[in-house]
């Protein structure tokens, strides 16, 4: 019989619980904070407040749905990071609190980690070695992943995450937040091909998308400058050919890689796992370099405490876990 951990994530604005027993991740509650919107991006001051308004809620909901009483867990597992330093330091606090209280082990957890680990939830799951292209706003990561536990940077972005870039240029054009989304919204009724933007040519396999997201500031301070109204008559395009270039800069990586390596099985996991555009970019990638190919759900792809959770399933069973005296990291090499 394996453990049953209860699973806390805080590491950005979405405070989740989750409860796994012998390996199946029985729930999976998050409390997304709408307070960001107005302000355009996350807040970290209000990230960290909202966090604590949740997390006893989010916590209980997920033990009662699980029906496991707090006393029957093997062990409590948070997010170390990385992350933001404030809503990190709610999640771990909560859970040293736990860990104190009911005499339980702490089991820390790398949140980019959990990202690659989230493919281990639900069925199919892909078998070792296998790449995994790690994108969200923070981190753009292209992995190569041995086991449970070991993971090895192949590439990563030298400034700007392309989940940031998608955000960044959504703001741009105006859309509320989180643009991401949004811009996979409108994309889908646009030209991909309308519009082209300058990049960053990087070497290897490392990424830059601070490049893009310059190219594409300027590009519509002078369209505006032409055609007050330029974006709104061209929405769909625009959205459509930012989405086309940002997606073609990870698959032009993600196919270097594969054929660096020989690995056929491709993963992809983070929030911008979640668009639409990368993802059937990823079946085509697949079909021409007859790759396997591995895509979470959708709500194992945003921040979320069930992909934390099944990290700490399989820490505990190499028994791994963490001192009282641990802190949160802002930063925090997967490799670590």
């Amino acid at each position: 019989m394996g453990p049953v951990i209860l699973a806390i994530e805080s590491s950005c604005d979405e405070t989740s619980a989750a409860v796994i027993s012998n390996g199946k991740v029985l729930n999976n509650i998050i409390a997304s904070q709408a307070v960001h919107q107005k302000y355009g991006g996350v807040v970290p001051e209000l990230a960290s407040r909202a966090h604590q308004q949740n997390i006893v809620a989010v916590v209980n909901e997920s033990l009662t749905v699980s029906g496991i009483r707090k006393e029957a867990l093997d062990a409590i597992a948070f997010t170390r990071g990385p992350g933001l330093m404030g809503s990190l330091l709610v999640g771990l606090s909560f859970a040293k609190g736990l860990s104190l209280a009911l005499k339980k082990p702490l089991i820390e957890v790398n949140h980019m980690q959990a990202h690659v680990l989230s493919h281990f939830i639900e069925e199919p799951r892909p078998s070792f070695p296998f790449l995994c292209l790690t994108v969200s706003g923070g981190h753009t990561q292209i992995l190569r992943v041995s086991d449970y536990l070991q993971m090895e940077v192949l590439g990563e972005t030298q400034d700007d995450a392309a989940g940031e870039a998608f955000d960044k240029a959504a703001k741009i054009m105006g859309l509320p937040y989180p643009g991401g989304p949004l811009i996979d919204k409108y994309a889908r009724q646009g030209n991909p091909k309308a519009f082209a933007f300058s990049k960053t040519v990087m070497p290897g396999l490392d990424f830059s998308f601070s490049g893009i997201k310059t190219s594409i500031l300027y590009f519509l301070r002078d369209r505006k400058k032409e055609n007050p109204d330029f974006i709104e008559q061209h929405l769909n395009d625009l959205c459509a050919s930012i989405q086309h270039h940002l997606v073609g800069m990870l698959m032009e990586k993600l196919e270097m890689a594969i054929l660096q390596t020989g690995i056929r099985q491709v993963a992809i996991a983070g929030g911008v796992a979640a668009n639409s555009g990368l993802r059937e970019a990823l079946q085509r990638l697949a079909e021409e370099r007859h790759c396997k190919v591995y895509i979470p759900a959708f709500e194992y792809c945003t921040d979320n405490a069930g992909m934390v959770a099944m990290a700490a399933h399989f820490k505990y069973i190499s028994g791994e876990f963490a001192d009282l005296n641990i802190a949160p990291l802002a930063r925090m090499p997967i490799e670590s």
